[in-house]
């Protein structure tokens, strides 16, 4: 039988969840997962520290912003993993900002998939270049290419 460490070393973190060793960095300074140092300042991680990687994965992977991630995992206790009933908590207080972001998503796809259709880029009547015909209130102009008018 092998002995299997209670801890990672950042490279043995790194190799198991298959996430950069600068970005294991990067969410320790953001407070999503954490480690103890030794005495030769070197980072351990607690083997539960695979599945908050994990969780930040998927969660990233649908969109949620890591600091709406930070917020949820800050109810766990360190070294303590998400569980199933956890992962389904944190799915149901999203869920309304993914349907939000879905269904904007749908309508800029069906926007520009009317664009497409009609082929214009008409700078006083595309939706999606002058919405509402906004720029002519500045005048005549190519107002979108060139800078200065901004």
């Amino acid at each position: 039988m092998t002995d299997i460490s209670a801890e990672l070393t950042i490279g043995e973190l790194s190799a198991r969840s298959g996430v950069p060793t600068s970005a294991l960095r990067f969410y320790e300074r953001e407070g999503l997962i954490h480690s103890r140092r030794t005495t030769g300042n070197q980072r351990r991680y607690h083997r539960t520290t695979l599945r908050r990687v994990a969780f930040v994965r998927a969660s990233q992977n649908v969109g949620i912003p890591l600091a709406l991630i930070g917020e949820v995992l800050g109810f766990l206790p360190e070294d303590t993993p998400p569980t199933k009933e956890f992962w389904e908590r944190a799915s149901h207080c999203w869920q309304e900002a993914i349907d939000e972001r879905i269904a904007k998503l749908s309508r800029m796809r069906d926007r520009f998939t009317a664009c497409i259709g009609c082929g214009c880029l008409s700078f006083t009547e595309c939706a999606l270049v002058n919405p509402a015909d906004r720029l002519a209130e500045r005048g005549p102009g190519a107002h979108l290419l060139n800078p200065t008018h901004r």
